[in-house]
């Protein structure tokens, strides 16, 4: 039963302890550059979410619809290796049924797993992508609540960021994230950053990103001359691998106690994209995927939900975006923010 929001009502940090709702596990193949995340709420939660990129890899995001039937979700994946990896949802299935956990039926559990994908081929090996046995580790991880890692791990594991120019040009990021609380409201997001364009920080100075020929970070003031150049590019030689820029997607999570409807969460969840657009530049062009997912669990009921989640969402969603460079390292030929 949800409780009312009467606590002493500040903003602060918070962690994954104040949210205690949800399990977080990752998978990680560092030798071949890929893996799986997933958020479980082994009791179902109310989800929603929203996809913004035009080159999305996503599965059951149609149940998740506020005029659908479904009301409950038991997870959401995250993974690398593409639609590949769309494979690695069975394992969770499998992994939470064996659980006890899902739709109850005929002596079986029906687990709700809305999941999206991001192009990790290009690093690492491309013939090695998740599958069902990425699933149930992670699954089997999150539910032994083991530490959940950050950086080149998880659907982190082989992200990048500033392909624009090429993958010679880019960087490394990762899995990144962040919770925050306002009172007894909390609200985190986890991420795996893997996007066409740079990062920018709150003054608009790019952190990671685009490099020109002398390996220098290239400006937001300066990077419109380059996109579009690589755009005309692009268009003008489809079939040449260093020239496309569509090995991409940014795909996130919020997750909230806070009481919200399945509209509400889609609300939400379409909001957070505000984050994407503060911290990724450019962001949610036709070559990214680019998805969030909310999921509330109902603990607690607040005042005009959807204006305070969504902010507080916005908030988190920004910090675990810088949380997926700066915790990034060296890899697959990229440099990171530490390795600069």
């Amino acid at each position: 039963m949800a409780t009312e929001h009467t606590d002493e009502k500040h903003f602060s940090e918070a962690s994954l302890s104040d949210v205690p709702a949800f399990y977080l596990g990752n998978e990680t193949d560092t030798s071949d550059g890929t893996g799986t995340t997933v958020i479980i709420a082994p009791k179902g939660v109310i989800a929603g979410c929203d996809v913004r990129g035009g080159g999305p890899a996503t599965r059951e995001t149609d149940l998740l619809r506020s005029e659908n039937m479904v009301h409950q979700v038991h997870a959401i994946m995250l993974s690398g290796g593409s639609a590949f990896g769309l494979a690695a949802a069975d394992g969770v299935m499998r992994a939470l049924d064996k659980a006890g956990i899902g739709l109850s039926f005929a002596g079986m559990h029906v687990p709700i797993v809305p999941s999206a994908c991001l192009f990790d081929l290009a690093l690492g090996r491309p013939d090695i992508r998740p599958d069902a046995e990425f699933g149930r580790h992670a699954v089997e991880h999150a539910l032994a609540r083991d530490p959940f890692e950050r950086g080149c791990v998880g659907a982190g594991t082989g992200a990048s960021v500033g392909k624009i120019l090429g993958f010679e040009h880019a960087m490394k990021s990762g899995l990144g994230l962040n919770v925050v609380r306002y009172g007894s409201l909390v609200v985190g997001a986890v991420v795996a950053v893997n996007a066409s364009g740079s990062i920018v920080d709150r003054q608009g100075r790019v952190i990671a990103g685009a490099r020109d020929a002398h390996g220098k970070l290239i400006s937001r003031a300066d990077a419109l001359p380059y996109e579009l150049d690589a755009i005309h590019a692009y268009g003008n030689a489809l079939t040449d691998a260093d020239k496309r820029a569509s090995e991409n997607t940014s795909i996130g999570c919020v997750f909230t106690n806070a009481c919200l409807t399945k509209a509400q969460a889609n609300k939400v969840a379409s909001m957070t994209h505000d984050a994407y657009g503060r911290a990724i530049y450019p962001v949610h062009t036709p070559n990214d995927g680019d998805t969030i997912f909310c999921m509330a669990s109902g603990e607690v009921t607040v005042p005009a939900p959807v204006d305070m989640v969504g902010l507080l969402s916005c908030v988190a969603m920004r910090e675990a975006i810088y949380d997926s460079v700066y915790q990034a390292t060296d890899g697959y030929g990229l440099p990171s923010i530490q390795g600069l």
